[in-house]
């Protein structure tokens, strides 16, 4: 007969197609469920954090719910931080662990319920004679309220013997917020007003643009307005004129097209959180624009919002056009009066840094080339660890849409997460190169799962290592406050001999010219050639422009 573990395997399974994870004791019934009696793909990785990281990533790369599974104890407190970072992001996933016996906690438990709860996501139990129907309402709660939701199987019920698999409802997700009543329809006409007068529109998008599919209206938009466009880290890609775009706002923007954003009489913003990044510490806006926010939040976050729209944003940028259209409004004219080519160039180096190691804007450049020099890389997927480095891809690799950029840890400010990116992106792009960008510190925290990247991503795998030997981010904050920098500072590690060991080709990088082994990697067939690994010995001394802003506002 099957049991409780079959019966949340098989009814997962209906509706969620991958699961990432590390066996236990806790779960090891719940794989053998899986692996025996569902179709579902399950890929194991070598650290608990990397199967919560995985299954994000996969979610980010496809919009497409993933579960991740791990034991008891500290299997699960392996995942808490790669938990938060998912919560923080609105990242819905199932985390299908085990937990104490109903009996009552044994010596090694803990509190499971309490610490998810700490960080924000909910637990649901199983029993015996509701295991199905708790999955359904898992799989529902993580859907509905964009966020992990922990499943849990008590050890003593894992092997009950629970009847047949019944047969249990869709999970319902709420359809798309829709503005109503008579204060919402005044805002947006007094926003589509405020649009019609506007001699320097300006419209930013977020990842929840992205989210609620909102390319096409926020192109429609954008025509009916004359408007120059940008987009938040990742929001990239959001609107289809591609011509009329500054890129990335914010920190990772380019100077001269952030100093245009600022001649905005009028800025409307869709699905963006309006973090201290994207508003440059306060100075993204000069302060006569008028800056009205669109989202799904309850209020403004940000106290620069002068006007907000609780919607949609394919939903409210649709309505804006059709007022607009009954408004007899014609485009501002401002974008074609702009010369937007020359506001996007950035600063790009020399080569080498006055310290005789790489220039990274000289290497994140030249990669970049390369990446959009051979077809096989043009499609690609950008995973992003967290640190100092982050302001190298995001400002020099482009890439075709928001799914296409995923930056897990950004959002608990955490590093480490990077390796484990890579199988979910690899996963959820089945076509497509996955490029990993990590530092030296985050590398070496997440070392476990260089090898589940290069054994899921194989030949479709790079992964550029900023080895500066130090906490980049660290040092340019508290270094140059004078604060001691030896904890600061690591040995500078082999990254390309590590990947040698676990069968990715490691590479060196001391010049320019050792990059050129991507440009004949990305040349060969994809089953012909392994993961690549490029250990780039870049100058700690070089800031990124984003850090910069965090230096001046901190000092």
């Amino acid at each position: 007969m099957p049991t409780v573990s079959a019966h949340v395997a098989v009814t997962l399974a209906r509706h969620i197609d991958h699961v990432f994870g590390l066996m236990g004791n806790g779960n090891a019934y719940f794989l053998d469920a899986l692996d025996r009696e569902t179709p579902a793909q399950y890929t194991a990785v070598r650290h608990e954090a990397g199967a919560v990281v995985a299954a994000d990533a996969f979610f980010r790369a496809s919009n497409r719910i993933a579960a991740a599974t791990t034991t008891y104890g500290a299997g699960f407190t392996n995942t808490l931080t790669a938990l938060a970072e998912s919560v923080q992001a609105h990242v819905p996933l199932v985390l299908v662990v085990g937990d104490e016996p109903t009996s009552g906690p044994r010596p090694w438990d803990v509190d499971q319920i309490a610490l998810a709860s700490a960080v924000g996501a909910r637990t649901y139990t199983v029993g015996r004679a509701d295991a199905a129907a708790t999955t359904i309402i898992a799989i529902e709660h993580a859907l509905t309220y964009r966020v992990p939701t922990v499943l849990a199987i008590p050890y003593d019920v894992a092997q009950l013997e629970a009847g047949p698999v019944p047969e249990a409802p869709m999970p319902h997700v709420p359809d798309a917020l829709t503005p109503r009543g008579e204060f919402a329809a005044a805002s947006i006409a007094s926003l589509a007003r405020d649009l019609a007068g506007a001699k320097r529109p300006f419209l930013l998008a977020g990842r929840g643009a992205w989210l609620a599919d909102a390319g096409d209206a926020l192109g429609a938009l954008a025509d009916a307005t004359g408007a120059i466009t940008a987009s938040t880290a990742l929001g990239r890609g959001v609107f289809p004129a591609a011509e009329f775009d500054l890129g990335v706002a914010g920190g990772f923007g380019a100077d001269g097209a952030m100093e245009l954003v600022r001649e905005a009489d009028v800025a409307v913003v869709f699905g963006a959180s309006l973090n201290q990044f994207t508003m440059r510490f306060g100075d993204l806006f000069a302060p006569g624009t008028r800056v009205v926010q669109v989202d799904v939040a309850p209020t403004a976050t940000h106290p620069h919002v002068g006007g907000f729209v609780r919607g949609d944003a394919a939903v409210v940028a649709s309505a804006l056009v059709a007022e607009l259209d009954a408004l007899g409004s014609t485009p501002s004219g401002w974008r074609e009066q702009v010369d937007l080519e020359p506001l996007r160039v950035r600063e790009s180096g020399d080569g080498l840094a006055p310290d005789g190691r790489l220039d990274p804007r000289s290497v994140a450049a030249r990669i970049g080339e390369l990446l959009d020099g051979a077809p096989s890389t043009r499609d690609r997927v950008v995973v992003s660890d967290g640190g100092h480095f982050i302001g190298w891809a995001n400002m020099y690799w482009p890439v075709e849409s928001p799914d296409r950029m995923v930056m897990v840890g950004t959002h608990y400010q955490s590093i480490g997460l990077g390796w484990p990116s890579v199988p979910g992106a690899a996963l959820a792009k089945p076509q497509s190169t996955v490029v990993l960008t990590t530092g030296d510190g985050g590398g070496l925290m997440a070392l476990a799962d260089l090898e589940s990247a290069v054994r899921v991503a194989g030949g479709r795998g790079v992964a550029v290592v900023w080895n500066d030997a130090a906490y980049g981010a660290e040092v340019n904050l508290y270094g140059l406050k004078g604060l001691a920098e030896d904890p600061m500072r690591i040995p500078e590690v082999d990254f390309a001999g590590l990947a040698s060991a676990v069968g990715a080709e490691g590479v060196a990088v001391r010049t320019m010219a050792d990059l050129d082994r991507l440009e004949a990697w990305a040349a060969t067939p994809v089953h012909e050639r392994p993961f690549l690994l490029l250990d780039c010995r870049i100058s700690g001394g070089v800031i990124a422009p984003y850090q910069q802003e965090i230096i001046r506002v901190n000092s």
